[in-house]
């Protein structure tokens, strides 16, 4: 079993800077890939971030790109998203995954965290 546990999230004006932090526990497997994904309310889940186990390829969203970036410490089994110049549409519960690829569809991940809620007041 693999847990995943994000945190970092919270209340934060728009045009500040919040950096959210997964830590990946349990029966974990070399290689994995890491994810983020975020859901805004009456909306569908959507990709933000994904970087493979060496951090050799990233991608990020367009709509956060510039802004956000990705990163990981596999010696902490901890993955990040640093969100910049935060936006009040950036407001959602982010969700961490796991999986084999980095990849931007949510099929393609195995292990989900609960999510932190992510709020920026203009």
């Amino acid at each position: 079993q693999v847990q995943l546990v994000e945190s970092g999230g919270g209340l934060v004006q728009a045009g500040g800077s919040l950096r959210l932090s997964c830590v990946v526990s349990g029966r974990t497997y070399r290689g994995y890939a890491m994810g983020w994904f975020r859901q805004a309310p009456g909306k569908e889940r959507e990709f933000v971030a994904t970087i493979s186990w060496t951090g050799g390829i990233t991608n990020i969203a367009d709509s956060v790109k510039g802004r956000f970036t990705i990163s990981r410490d596999n010696a902490k089994n901890t993955g990040y998203l640093q969100m910049n110049s935060l936006q009040p549409e950036d407001t959602a519960v982010y969700y961490c995954a796991a999986g084999a690829n980095p990849a931007m569809t949510m099929r393609q991940y195995v292990n989900w965290g609960q999510g932190t809620q992510v709020t920026v007041s203009s």
